[in-house]
């Protein structure tokens, strides 16, 4: 059995559809505006911070990957400075918390790496 549309019925579904999406993205793009700047950048900063946390607390860490969000993150907050408003400080004290968390895991991992190529007593 087929159905029988109306193809001037589907293409108003669609539109209708289209407007709306185009409302919603509107609408979200007006409240965006209304947010200064430097707390969008810093959200995005916290971000590319959790990121790098996360492949730092893998199993096993993955430390390209860790290494790159932790340098995006330098890249913003050494780039952007006082720029980032309040939240400035804050953000460069986590990217300090993050790079040295970024230096003890990998000497960890070298230390473990190095103890395993040793032979047993």
């Amino acid at each position: 059995m087929t159905h029988d549309h109306d193809a001037g019925e589907h293409d108003t579904y669609d539109d209708s559809r289209l407007d709306d999406a185009e409302a919603a993205l509107h609408d979200a793009r007006a409240r965006l505006a209304d947010v200064p700047a430097e707390y969008v950048v810093s959200n995005h900063v916290m971000g590319l911070y959790e990121l790098a946390a996360i492949h730092l607390s893998a199993d096993p860490p993955s430390l390209p990957q860790a290494a790159l969000a932790i340098d995006a993150v330098g890249c913003l907050v050494d780039g952007l400075g006082d720029r980032l408003g309040e939240d400035a400080q804050t953000l460069k004290n986590a990217l300090g918390n993050i790079r040295l968390a970024f230096v003890q895991i990998k000497g960890a991992m070298e230390q473990q790496a190095g103890e395993a190529e040793q032979p047993g007593d």
